[in-house]
């Protein structure tokens, strides 16, 4: 079934390599916030970790109890000019298990000097041509949440 896409940019003090390792860096997830009904991250923690980083994966309880696990499927930060990281979202707990069956989330880094241009973009995969609307309706949230992050992200890495 075709997903529902959405992507997000900013401009990140830093080079890639250390965007990658703030994302690696599981204490680091609780300061996603969410945004409005959608839930940020009360906690994260790794079930298997590589030393490649492909394959590792994570359990995620969110603010609201829910649940999912978040797999590497790409690790390549470091790439000259760019970079790419790709995490599956899988494995939730209600009520989105109900909506989507994964969910696809790409990081894309481009080195600007002393900053990189990091592009966030995301396939939301729908459970059912049904759920669509509603899957649709979260991904506008989320864009929010993912917009406010990144600016979170970048002011804390200019301090």
């Amino acid at each position: 079934m075709r997903p529902i896409q959405f992507e997000c940019t900013a401009i990140i003090p830093g080079t890639a390599s250390e965007i990658a390792a703030n994302i690696a860096d599981v204490a680091r997830w609780r300061e996603f916030k969410g945004y409005g009904f959608l839930p940020g991250i009360a906690h994260a923690e790794y079930e298997q970790r590589t030393v490649d980083m492909v394959g590792s994966r994570l359990r995620v309880r969110n603010t609201d109890g829910s649940q999912h696990t978040e797999e590497f499927l790409e690790w390549n930060p470091g790439l000259n000019p760019g970079g790419k990281i790709v995490i599956k979202l899988y494995d939730f707990s209600p009520p989105v298990s109900n909506l989507a069956t994964h969910f696809i989330e790409t990081w894309d880094f481009e080195a600007k000097g002393k900053v990189t241009l990091a592009r966030r973009s995301f396939q939301l995969f729908p459970k059912q041509p049904f759920t669509r609307p509603i899957l649709w309706l979260i991904a506008l949230v989320f864009k929010r949440a993912i917009v406010r992050h990144l600016a979170e992200m970048a002011a804390t890495a200019a301090e």
